[in-house]
């Protein structure tokens, strides 16, 4: 679907590297984030991705932050897209949006990947990506003004406390609980990493025959944060439900398929960093479930209010905050 202004194409095509004639654009139907087209033009296809049209959550769908992470990394190991073009203020679209380079590989939607022989490779792959990023050193590639390194904890629990009271008419009691419970716990600072905010599966691209990670993408909720919070949301999703749109591996027999236990994925990320333990993790894991929550239920009140990228969907994940809001409380016991 091109619903993309005519006079657009013209305009990137004078600003963009080489000028590259665009002769079309195909919307990915997918997520529920930052709208984004595929460009099709005489060099090859690039993408746009462009903050969402309408009323927003205070400081969500900052696109010129996600431009500006993935700009900074293109010089590490952590595998990002190329940045061409950021607009901001009067355009055709009329509201900022980026073009990058379009990474030819594969996006899985199903943790268990049933699509490869083997998965365990794939996971490694994606344990090395994140312990790469942590080991960026924020200010050697300018991003040391990125977020306020101190109190990093304590500004997600309030962070996504406002983010659900904003994005909810009638608070869920069970939150606001977890909500003070959270509040309640002592977590100390940790030396500032790059964060990425939805370090998921499907977030990536593999490359077309190799279990290895050509791109990481969506970098809306990137900040400058604790190591613990990427890891923690990534293996709190594994225990959501694996036979719903939540793309969980709960009740997925994991060793039986060759994916990685929690403990094991963990040691993994740890020894690709010389660490030896992942501290607080428990808390951290009940911090991820409730931010989870949060987003679920922004992302249902987008859908309500005509905003969604994709309406449909947007209404069937905020009718799952409440089971997300359960596994918060298993995880906290």
């Amino acid at each position: 679907m091109n619903d993309l202004p005519p006079d657009l194409f013209s305009w990137l095509s004078d600003r963009l590297p080489g000028k590259p004639a665009i002769t079309g654009a195909r919307r990915f139907g997918t997520g529920q984030s930052n709208p984004t087209w595929c460009l099709t033009t005489g060099q090859g296809a690039l993408v746009l991705r462009a903050k969402p049209a309408g009323d927003l959550l205070p400081k969500a769908h900052d696109v010129a932050r996600e431009f500006r992470v993935m700009q900074a990394l293109e010089q590490t190991a952590v595998p990002v897209p190329r940045m061409y073009l950021l607009a901001r203020g009067a355009n055709p679209l009329g509201r900022d949006f980026y073009v990058m380079e379009h990474l030819d590989g594969r996006i899985f939607w199903d943790p268990a990947l049933p699509e490869a022989p083997d998965p365990a490779p794939f996971y490694a792959a994606m344990a090395e990506v994140l312990a790469s990023l942590h080991e960026v050193d924020p200010a050697a590639v300018g991003l040391g003004d990125y977020g306020r390194s101190e109190g990093f904890y304590a500004r997600q629990v309030a962070l996504w406390s406002r983010q659900y009271a904003s994005a909810v008419s009638t608070p869920d009691p069970r939150m606001e609980d977890l909500g003070q419970w959270l509040a309640e716990q002592q977590i100390p600072d940790a030396p500032a990493t790059v964060s990425h905010g939805d370090f998921r599966l499907d977030n990536m691209i593999f490359h077309p025959e190799e279990p290895r990670v050509i791109g990481l993408l969506d970098w809306e909720l990137s900040t400058l944060g604790h190591p613990m919070a990427d890891l923690a949301y990534q293996v709190m999703q594994w225990h959501l439900p694996w036979d719903g749109p939540l793309r969980g591996l709960g009740g997925v027999d994991r060793a039986a398929l060759n994916l990685p236990s929690d403990a094991d994925y963990v040691a993994r990320y740890l020894a690709h960093r010389n660490m030896s333990q992942a501290t607080d993790l428990r808390v951290w894991l009940v911090l991820a479930a409730y931010r989870f929550a949060a987003i679920l239920a922004g992302v249902g009140a987008r859908a309500a209010a005509g905003n969604a990228s994709n309406p449909v969907q947007g209404r069937a994940y905020g009718a799952l905050v409440p089971r997300v809001i359960e596994l918060a409380f298993a995880i906290r016991g």
